[in-house]
């Protein structure tokens, strides 16, 4: 629990830059933007230290990139959380997986950088993932699907554990159970990670 009050700043220190992910500009998933993307969501993702090209970003703020993406987030959930999402909402074929596949097809997005511009969208649903954390998981083949199976599990223990945890720590609500399990294994790996000697380095499947 210390951890993650530090990456919140609750410990005395300054918070980290990726703090203000999900509170930037009011969040990505409010009502008003929640089907676009947004200037202040390319912003966001950067303080979870990536970066969407210039092009990418244009064709996501006014070209056609953009408007497919929006039709795909009109069918993603915006109140539904991991938890309680069917698999249908996650697998192979749903909106979710086709909006992650049109942002990684893209010059130099790649799937870490598309994985947390959905999470910014679709915080309650869709979790950050990057190759710290997918190194400490041990590189599941479909950690969308994986992540979904365990928080169902036993009751959704696990989705109660982590929102508990977030009570415990004094974290906002307007912070995800998903999030609060990206940074407890962040916070747990980061500084240990090397790319060359952990196995969560090359492709992914969501």
């Amino acid at each position: 629990m210390t951890s993650l009050r530090r990456y919140f700043g609750l410990e005395g220190g300054a918070p980290y830059t990726g703090a203000r992910f999900e509170h930037l500009g009011g969040g990505g998933d409010r009502v008003e933007v929640a089907d676009a993307v947004t200037a202040e969501d390319l912003v966001a993702v950067q303080m979870l230290s990536v970066t969407v090209p210039g092009w990418v970003s244009l064709d996501l703020l006014e070209g056609d990139l953009g408007q497919q993406m929006s039709r795909l987030l009109r069918e993603m959930p915006r109140e539904l959380d991991m938890a309680e999402a069917e698999a249908g909402e996650l697998e192979s074929g749903s909106a979710a997986e086709w909006a992650w596949d049109l942002l990684d097809a893209q010059h130099g997005v790649g799937w870490v950088t598309a994985g947390k511009l959905l999470a910014r969208k679709r915080p309650r649903l869709v979790p950050v993932y990057d190759r710290v954390v997918r190194c400490v998981l041990g590189s599941p083949s479909s950690f969308w699907l994986d992540l979904h199976r365990a928080l169902r599990a036993n009751g959704r223990a696990l989705q109660h554990e982590l929102l508990d945890l977030r009570e415990r720590a004094g974290i906002p609500e307007t912070v995800s159970a998903l999030r609060v399990c990206d940074v407890v294994l962040w916070m747990a790996h980061h500084e240990d990670h090397r790319p060359l000697r952990c196995p969560g380095h090359g492709t992914l499947s969501v």
